[in-house]
């Protein structure tokens, strides 16, 4: 199967990079700072949606501001600690695409994403993140956003994800979308083509835009 693209949009955490033990391990402490019972946590999505989103579906609206704040810094604080690392195939496949063909989209603030991405040396040249948005993820609204910026009609790009908020939000913005079946099983992803991760798949760019295969 071959997908052509002009621009490639990336979810960032469990897409590019692994940040799953650091997610899990600073919510649950921000979970027992403000009074969150295990119960009341395990009843929440986290992946793939804003920190806003998951702290206002635990605590008053007052709060939220204040309580996202801190678990921002929490995993902000966390990234030195082993708190991210790349997954398999990310470094070459990024390696093999012009700058200006691919952005990263994350429901992470731009402050946490960027300390995410630098530890890892990665430098998107666009990237769109939880504040750029009034709507996050499974709303299309960040991964048109990040169409708009490279200048690429949405039903040119391709999106990748391994969240199915994030799968949702780009089919909603008409985009083909590719999941990686790197924190959920395949069998709960619906895209048009799901793999294990970066590593299945080349990209060969062309006059007309890139050129993504499965490897053989």
């Amino acid at each position: 199967m071959t997908i052509h693209a002009q621009a490639l949009l990336f979810d960032n955490d469990g897409t590019l990079v692994s940040s799953l033990a650091s997610v899990d391990r600073c919510w649950r402490q921000w979970a027992g700072e403000y009074g969150i019972t295990a119960e009341e946590f395990e009843r929440v999505e986290l992946h793939g949606r804003t920190a806003a989103a998951i702290v206002a579906d635990l605590l008053p609206a007052e709060v939220v501001p204040e309580a996202v704040a801190r678990v921002e810094q929490l995993e902000v604080e966390d990234v030195p600690n082993g708190g991210v690392r790349l997954l398999p195939g990310t470094r070459d496949f990024l390696d093999s695409l012009p700058a200006d063909r691919w952005a990263v989209v994350t429901s992470a603030t731009r402050r946490l994403a960027e300390a995410r991405l630098d530890a890892v040396g990665i430098l998107p040249k666009t990237l769109v993140a939880a504040e750029d948005v009034t709507r996050g993820k499974p709303d299309p609204e960040p991964y048109l956003l990040a169409a708009r910026a490279l200048g690429v009609d949405p039903a040119r790009c391709v999106v990748f994800e391994d969240a199915p908020a994030g799968l949702r939000a780009g089919r909603a913005a008409g985009m083909t979308t590719v999941a990686l079946a790197t924190t959920h099983q395949a069998h709960e992803l619906d895209a048009d083509l799901v793999v294990t991760d970066l590593s299945a798949l080349s990209a060969l760019v062309t006059d007309g835009g890139v050129e993504i295969s499965v490897r053989p």
